[in-house]
């Protein structure tokens, strides 16, 4: 039995890659100042980002690096500081040599794209902050945008940004009712939509939801809806309320200047929870959150200003907050956003973009990776994916055989691939190898210098190397959320109070003898099994190494006694009916497999076998829905 909350660790990896001699030595955190950087980190940890916010552009210097008027929850990085993040992104680089770099490449779901320079970028950017300003919009009003992903999509957010007002995205498939709940939750002055989107592999109406949900009962703060069209068709328009985006734009070209913005004045508010469930508003700001995601993309994903960075994750989320747009920008890399399915055409697509647009950093989630598994989906002779340089992924745990394949698939066993921890609450990667690093397949490496994590029980006490336990954070990092939007008592009972003096993150995780961690689960997926705590990831990545299957899930459900069983899903490669006769077959086969991995501590008394599984609308497994199925 685990005691006090800790997790038994039956899965050991003991591979490990070594980044090529070159890869190491090139990154911008070679070895030598990799190892200084840790040692400063241990006498010194806040030295680490006071360095990185002297690389940026401050129009009034701070007074601290960080401090804590209000206590340990809510800490003030750079306080006294004047900056804006999107001075930094775009005008810091339009003023240098790079003012004609790519900035940005959009590809739109039909293979056309759109190509904008630092110069042309920030253009487009000045251009509608003008509009947002002669709307009345100023700083500290809520732009809400609720878009597909296009190019204005990542202007939008720039432009509000750019003048001290706050975005909000909501992403495309609520229902009108559930986006009226987003709507009334960010506060929103201004909408921002287009008439139609590509959800799925179709066109659908947009506009309308907007109009339906506004029309809800209750009072909004919305003064304006403005539209980007792509139909010719036309569209219901309220007068005095809806304009269309080309009307508002005007034809001048004098700049806009940045806000000058308070370091810790809010940037954007994510809103996390179902469609269901009242939304949970995270806030950004500026300065700390602008010196994280700098930092991590200059060290972790090693951006430089010849790379070409493709973020799969869409822009309404945070991975495309943080890594699609303003951490390449920051780092004065070319970044790469796509509308629609990046493995259309039976997983070309992903090979396509790559080739067509010279993509030397892929940042991508496992769900697309086990995608690519099961479709086949490989690099070829014509579409070789040769530019690439470095991978990583987000969002879940790698399991160590994925990893493996990923690795020798589309890196060709040479890229450094890096398993990144962090969660829209962090703002920014907090635990990662680094392209300078050894690489164990399924670990996050260790936590990036200037950041403290530690594994402890119920109680707060570090537990053993390879016991797994809670994942927490003892000290503040500079892209933690501020609060939670209009809770702040809220945000302090569920980070900070749920083990005392120390930021709770959800996650289960155990550290080894070198230091690198190894995520479990989140902790209200545990899986007790025979007088075991076992974190759902592990037995998950021991199923997902069976080389007939591309995904699986597992969960807890009643047996016909009253007790606790766990049942798997299972998702097959396309072609796992050329192997096995029937999916009985199969399971027995699987249920072989996964005793030679876990022993028989790890007992799944129940199988189901599955075309696809639940996803919530960040591509991530739906446990819940699997439980109401089940």
């Amino acid at each position: 039995m685990s005691p006090n909350g800790t997790l038994d660790a039956l899965l050991v990896e003991k591979r490990v890659f070594r980044p090529l001699p070159g890869q190491a030595i090139e990154a911008n955190l070679p070895p030598q100042e990799l190892e200084a950087a840790r040692k400063k980190a241990q006498t010194a940890p806040l030295d680490i980002w006071e360095e990185a916010a002297s690389e940026l552009v401050w129009y009034r210097p701070w007074q601290a690096v960080v401090s804590a008027p209000d206590g340990a929850a809510f800490p003030r990085w750079f306080p006294g500081g004047q900056t804006n993040i999107v001075a930094n992104a775009l005008d810091r680089h339009v003023e240098s040599a790079h003012r004609n770099t790519l900035a940005l490449i959009f590809e739109y779901a039909s293979g056309e794209n759109k190509k904008f320079t630092y110069f042309e970028l920030h253009r487009e950017v000045c251009r509608l902050a003008r509009a947002f300003v002669s709307l009345g919009a100023a700083r500290g009003d809520r732009i809400l945008i609720h878009m597909p992903t296009l190019p204005e999509t990542v202007i939008g957010m720039l432009a509000a940004a750019r003048i001290g007002a706050v975005h909000c995205l909501a992403p495309l498939g609520f229902s009108a009712k559930a986006l009226r709940r987003r709507i009334e939750a960010s506060r929103a002055r201004i909408i921002l939509t287009a008439d139609i989107g590509l959800q799925g592999d179709r066109m659908a109406p947009i506009k309308p939801v907007v109009d339906e949900a506004l029309a809800g009962t209750g009072e909004t703060r919305v003064e304006t809806v403005v539209v980007v069209r792509r139909s010719d068709q036309d569209i219901p328009m309220t007068e005095g309320r809806d304009l269309y985006y080309h009307d508002i734009l005007g034809g001048g070209r004098e700049a806009s200047p940045p806000e000058p913005m308070e370091s810790d004045e809010e940037l954007f508010v994510l809103h996390a929870g179902s469609s269901l469930s009242a939304p949970r508003g995270i806030v950004h700001g500026h300065g700390g959150y602008m010196v994280g995601v700098y930092r991590t993309a200059t060290w972790v994903l090693d951006l430089k200003p010849a790379d070409v960075i493709w973020c799969t994750a869409e822009p309404a989320w945070i991975t495309g907050h943080s890594y699609a747009v303003y951490g390449p920008l920051l780092a004065g890399a070319t970044t790469v956003v796509v509308e629609g399915n990046p493995l259309a055409g039976h997983g070309q697509r992903l090979f396509e973009i790559i080739d067509r647009h010279g993509v030397s950093v892929l940042y991508t989630s496992p769900t697309l990776i086990r995608m690519m598994r099961r479709m086949g989906a490989a690099p070829g002779r014509d579409r070789d994916a040769s530019t690439l340089r470095l991978l990583a992924t987000a969002g879940e745990p790698i399991p160590p055989e994925l990893w493996v394949w990923f690795h020798k698939t589309m890196g060709k066993g040479q890229c450094p691939l890096l398993d990144t921890w962090w969660q829209t609450e962090t703002g920014m990667i907090l635990l990662s190898p680094l392209p300078a690093s050894l690489l164990a397949p399924g670990s996050v490496g260790r936590p990036l210098p200037g950041v403290s994590a530690d594994v402890v029980d119920d109680a707060g006490n570090p537990v053993p190397p390879g016991k797994g336990g809670h994942l927490v954070l003892n000290a503040p990092w500079p892209g933690m959320l501020l609060t939670l939007d209009g809770d702040p008592e809220g945000y302090r009972r569920q980070y900070f109070e749920r083990i005392k003096g120390v930021f709770f993150t959800g996650d289960m995780a155990r550290r080894d003898e070198d230091g690198s961690f190894w995520i479990q689960g989140r902790a209200d997926d545990v899986v007790q099994l025979g007088g075991h705590r076992l974190g759902s990831a592990e037995i998950e990545g021991a199923l997902a190494s069976h080389p007939a299957l591309a995904e699986a899930a597992v969960i807890v459900v009643p047996d016909a006694m009253g007790a606790t069983a766990a049942k798997a899903f299972l998702v097959p490669i396309l072609d796992w009916d050329l192997r096995y006769d029937s999916e009985e077959d199969l399971v027995r086969d699987v249920k072989a497999h996964l005793r030679r991995e876990l022993g028989t501590v790890a007992e799944v008394r129940f199988f189901a076998v599955r075309s696809c599984l639940p996803k919530t609308p960040s591509g991530k497994i739906s446990r819940k829905a699997l439980r109401e199925e089940a």
